[in-house]
């Protein structure tokens, strides 16, 4: 396996790919729920999110963990989400919508080395899963520092290493197999090793900077496509040109390749996340 922990991002390239997989991130948001609000919260007590903060969430996508966090903020706070793709948000207004006046968060299109906020703006920044599609990462750990307030606190969420995430790994390797490699998961994987968004973030003059990994194994049953998320999250960009008969074997061979690991009708599915913090 390719070590990407310090692989090259291509800006363009991660906005077409993000464009196109937009539709596949609102059509799964609301199944998808209750699986990330268990990766919601660890976030979000991480950053110290409580009842009146100012809340930044940036590269919110369809709306978490901004929604997460408007709950404890509540009428006295205010929960701003952005990301770079406007149209990734589209499942975000539209999941707000659902939340009272005086609750809800808004979202802005908002390039994380240019945020348009105020200095000290914010008490909390969240941050679940993006950050490792920043090309100038240094630029975007500076912008946050000046949008906190003094004390103020953010938290990110990485993957671990690939190996340890189940779900990515079988159907990458699928994909792969059926229709070429392109390293698309590479980004994701970018900050899997341990230290190596602490490192940049304590250059940057973040202090009591802190890791912590959670390692889950979620069990899903035999026969049922409970990869498909993660297969049309991540390869909306692939699958759309795909015939049907070409999706219909793409299919086959991801359901073939968990079909080899099920234990006693059930499919183990490691999961390995970090969550890194500063001040």
């Amino acid at each position: 396996m390719a070590d990407s922990s310090f692989c090259s991002i291509d800006g363009e390239a991660e906005r077409a790919r993000w464009t196109a997989s937009a539709d596949a991130w609102d059509r799964w948001a609301d199944p998808m729920a209750d699986l990330a609000d268990k990766l919601n919260q660890p976030l979000l007590n991480a950053a110290g999110v409580s009842a009146g903060d100012r809340v930044l969430d940036l590269a919110s996508g369809a709306g978490e963990p901004a929604l997460s966090a408007a709950l404890r903020a509540g009428p006295d706070g205010l929960v701003v989400g952005s990301d770079l793709v406007p149209g990734m948000m589209a499942g975000a207004l539209r999941r707000a919508s659902g939340i009272a006046d005086g609750r809800r968060p808004v979202f802005a299109a908002a390039d994380m080395t240019a945020l348009p906020f105020a200095t000290g703006t914010f008490d909390r920044v969240t941050c679940r899963f993006g950050i490792m599609f920043v090309p100038d990462v240094a630029a975007a750990l500076a912008e946050l520092r000046r949008v906190l307030r003094p004390g103020g606190r953010v938290a990110f969420m990485v993957w671990g290493p690939r190996a340890g995430n189940a779900l990515f790994d079988t159907v990458g390797e699928a994909v792969a197999a059926r229709l070429g490699e392109d390293r698309s998961l590479d980004p994701l994987f970018r900050f899997a090793a341990p230290g190596t968004l602490a490192e940049p973030m304590r250059a940057t003059g973040f202090s009591t900077v802190t890791e912590t990994d959670i390692t889950p194994v979620r069990k899903a049953p035999q026969g049922q496509p409970f990869w498909r998320a993660t297969l049309e999250m991540s390869f909306g960009h692939r699958l759309h040109a795909l015939t049907t008969d070409q999706r219909a074997d793409l299919d086959a061979e991801v359901t073939r390749r968990f079909d080899t690991q099920a234990q006693d009708g059930t499919i183990p599915l490691p999961i390995h996340v970090r969550i890194v913090t500063g001040a």
